[in-house]
């Protein structure tokens, strides 16, 4: 698979090797090697014509933009593949030609080749995000007391703790996991069924070749063809979107937080990183930006998915072939998005002074909840909230802290001052006291991530 330039800088080299023509050509063969394998050793084809089958199984043998061209004209990149494997195969012994590929048919090949270079993709997938799970967990753990400005509607709300935040980022990355690998255990199956699915070339012995063959391909033993049931498949690549749209969030949030009014944030700095050709002051977030843009390309991919489900009969027209088409860009986008954010959160500035600074910049208004609620322990609720209001509204007018106006207007009232705690209301103005629930949040679900960080296996544990 050839990728555009504007595609290759979204993403990792590493990735489109993964879905690169030979990789997922030789992916192909090595369904083909191991069929033969299985059929000769349920007696289908004779052992040896298996054994000069597997002496052509590699595609460096082969003219692969010869394949893909012919393919155009067959419409299936299986029947010119095909060919020319038969093609090598007779040119070493005649007789061995004629069991190539035998009872099999062209989706058999090209659905089971996608299911290995996909394998391959959500390891890769799985260690990027297990890393960045990780590194945002110690982060967390690292800043559970940590003040910094919740903000809503895009406006200062409260005070809450950084290590929430990291672990309100983390949390979506590790459930992510947890889906991708159900939904692979699921997904991740041998196709096999021939022209119908009824696996009729190969009578009685078809399960037991079907069996074979997954074993050989350290791949789940289907129930039946999935040739038009894509149900478990397209699921799978449904939760490759949500965490793509996960990463997206995460993407969001940092860049905000990184912005130079805000400045609490920073990716990592370096050479040649982050620059403008015309601004030599700027920092730019450019691991953000190339998940946003990866990210932003992944729901139009997921929506061709579920629109393509409505597959013909036994075989589809076009759908399956447009399915096709997407699937490795949504593996691609996703894991460029994914090492972005990991190398952003990997090398993050963090300026705590920072976050004190645009916290007591407000004046101490994002207190006004807490204190209201404090109050409405003395006068009820309606008359503590009408009493903030007026005080929030003086400390503005005037420019004073908030705590110095409330705590000057508790003075002045004798029934206030009698029945509050001016330490305690006092206390209130504490950022550490302001996010101290937060933290407690947080470190409860700190463990339970961890936890789940920690079970056996991976969303690709087959061999």
């Amino acid at each position: 698979m050839s990728v555009s330039i504007f595609d290759s800088f979204l993403t990792t080299s590493e990735i489109i090797q993964v879905f690169d023509d030979e990789a997922v050509l030789q992916a192909m063969l090595r369904f083909e090697v191991a069929l033969a394998n299985a059929q000769a050793q349920e007696g289908v084809i004779p052992a040896e014509a298996a054994q000069v089958i597997a002496r052509h199984g590699d595609i460096a043998a082969y003219d692969v933009q010869a394949i893909i061209v012919a393919s155009r004209r067959a419409g299936s990149m299986a029947i010119p593949l095909v060919k020319a494997l038969t093609k090598a195969v007779g040119d070493d012994d005649k007789s061995a030609a004629t069991h190539v590929h035998w009872g099999s048919t062209s989706q058999d090949v090209i659905d089971t080749g996608m299911v290995l270079a996909t394998r391959d993709a959500l390891r890769l997938i799985d260690t990027a995000l297990l890393s960045l799970a990780e590194r945002l967990l110690d982060l967390a753990d690292q800043h559970l007391h940590t003040p910094v400005l919740a903000r809503t509607l895009m406006q200062p709300a409260q005070v809450t703790s950084l290590g929430f935040k990291f672990t309100a980022w983390a949390a979506p990355l590790v459930r992510a996991r947890r889906h991708l690998k159900a939904a692979a255990g699921r997904a991740l199956q041998l196709q096999l069924g021939g022209a119908v699915g009824t696996l009729a070339v190969m009578g009685d012995k078809g399960p037991a070749v079907v069996r074979r063959t997954a074993a050989e391909l350290g791949l789940a033993v289907p129930d039946a063809a999935w040739h038009t049931q894509r149900d478990e498949w397209v699921r799978l690549g449904l939760q490759v979107a949500v965490l793509a749209g996960s990463l997206g969030k995460l993407a969001t949030d940092f860049s905000l937080m990184a912005q130079g009014e805000i400045a609490e944030l920073a990716e990592p700095a370096g050479a040649g990183r982050g620059g403008s050709t015309a601004m030599p002051h700027k920092r730019n977030p450019v691991s953000c930006m190339t998940a946003l843009a990866a990210a932003g390309r992944v729901p139009q991919r997921a929506a061709a998915l579920l629109a393509n489900m409505g597959q013909e009969h036994e075989r589809g027209l076009g759908n399956w072939q447009a399915e096709l088409a997407e699937w490795p860009g949504l593996f691609i986008s996703t894991h460029g998005a994914l090492q972005a954010m990991r190398e952003a959160i990997e090398g993050v500035h963090i300026d705590t002074a920072r976050m004190q600074r645009n916290i007591d910049a407000l004046q101490g208004l994002v207190y006004a909840e807490a204190v209201s609620i404090y109050l409405a322990g003395a006068i009820g609720k309606p008359q503590a909230h009408k009493l903030m209001e007026e005080l929030t509204g003086r400390a503005v007018s005037e420019s004073r802290p908030l705590g110095e106006v409330v705590i000057e207007a508790v003075r002045r009232d004798e029934q206030l001052d009698s029945r509050l705690d001016l330490d305690a209301l006092q206390a209130l103005f504490d950022p550490r006291v302001a996010n101290a629930n937060a933290a407690e949040l947080a470190r409860a679900q700190m463990a339970s991530l961890r936890q789940a960080l920690n079970e056996p296996g991976s969303p690709t544990s087959q061999p």
